[in-house]
């Protein structure tokens, strides 16, 4: 994690203002020194019913590469995909080029996060080792945690049950 999911001052909430975000590391094949290979931000919208994000790849320039909303309750589809996208853009991942790079389905808060195992499709054209598969993995890893720690704070029940909040704001140990 690089920044914190942390609410936003005076809300209950990560917010745009200040997302939480994860840099996503991968092996360099020369001599499997970790580089940075991404970076997720995620944040809750105004409303608070949607999990947004924007995924920046950091090979090259840092180019944002997608950015959209999942619902928070249900989850919904994390995708990349480049059709449409300028050459420069398209060739960020490699010599695949454009079109689809990427998805992964994740369960949204409303349901049981016990067992929360997202499901990754990765086009082919983008994957020339292993390397490139995990990398695609962690960033599905990465946006399905995002869920749980984009939660609004009002809702979580993060604390023991022998730590809880005093009404005056200090904690009490039972």
């Amino acid at each position: 994690m690089v920044t914190p999911f942390a609410a936003s001052p005076g809300t209950d909430r990560v917010g745009r203002s200040s997302p939480g975000a994860w840099l996503l590391l991968r092996p360099r094949p020369a001599d499997g020194a970790w580089t940075p290979w991404g970076r997720l931000e995620c944040w809750r919208d105004d409303r608070g019913d949607l999990l947004a994000y924007r995924f920046h790849h950091l090979v090259g320039a840092g180019v944002c590469v997608a950015e959209s909303a999942v619902s928070a309750a249900r989850g919904g589809r994390f995708a990349i995909d480049l059709t449409g996208a300028s050459a420069d853009e398209a060739a960020l991942f490699g010599a695949g080029g454009g079109g689809f790079v990427m998805a992964a389905d994740v369960q949204g808060e409303g349901r049981r996060r016990r067992a929360s195992r997202p499901s990754v499709e990765v086009g082919v054209a983008h994957v020339g080792c292993a390397e490139d598969a995990a990398a695609f993995v962690a960033l599905a890893a990465a946006v399905d945690l995002s869920v749980d720690a984009c939660r609004l704070f009002s809702s979580c029940r993060l604390l023991r049950r022998e730590v809880s909040w005093r009404g005056g704001g200090g904690l009490i140990r039972r």
